[in-house]
């Protein structure tokens, strides 16, 4: 996958200390990675770039709303998401992702690219329920919410008929549990 060129940071030219840059990302961006759980996105990052001597701390901060579908209902809604990250780029001899908050590029490479961060730092920031606002505090009036009322299981409020069913050679032995 090509990468997208706003979120490539030359950081060679960059003095030492804190840069601040920010993003606003929308549909495009996650059209992008062909990620559909999406319907609407407005998301804006922060990203703060602190260069020192020997090595590179970038800190991610999230937030903004997302539009996702219901997973009870599928209808969609605003979800709110927010999201810290924080990572460390150090040189070394080859480039190495395997730890999550180290990444080692080769000394010669003079620019990062954060779009990769930037893309699960949002998707991970998405409850794994999604639940409708609206189911929870019961304003949400939707088909498919009367029909799962309708198909769902009933509480059986007598159960004195069950148990004069019972053949009473068996209720001896529930007398085995209760005299321990």
């Amino acid at each position: 996958m090509k990468p997208l060129k706003e979120f490539t940071i030359p950081f060679v030219g960059l003095k030492v200390g804190k840069h601040d840059f920010e993003y606003d990302i929308d549909q495009t961006f996650f059209d992008y990675f062909e990620y559909e759980d999406f319907n609407d996105v407005n998301i804006k990052v922060a990203v703060v770039l602190e260069k020192k001597a020997t090595l590179l701390e970038l800190h991610f901060k999230i937030s903004g709303l997302v539009n996702i579908n219901c997973d009870l209902t599928n209808e969609p809604y605003d979800q709110t998401i927010e999201n810290n990250f924080n990572l460390v780029v150090k040189f070394g001899q080859e480039y190495n992702d395997e730890n999550i908050d180290i990444l080692i590029i080769p000394h010669g490479e003079y620019e990062i690219n954060i779009q990769q961060y930037i893309y699960e730092l949002s998707v991970l920031a998405v409850p794994i329920k999604r639940i409708h606002p609206g189911i929870e505090d019961g304003t949400l009036d939707s088909e498919i919410l009367k029909k799962l009322e309708e198909l769902s299981p009933k509480e059986e409020k007598e159960k004195t008929s069950e148990d004069k069913d019972i053949d009473p050679r068996w209720n001896k032995l529930k007398n085995l549990l209760t005299d321990k």
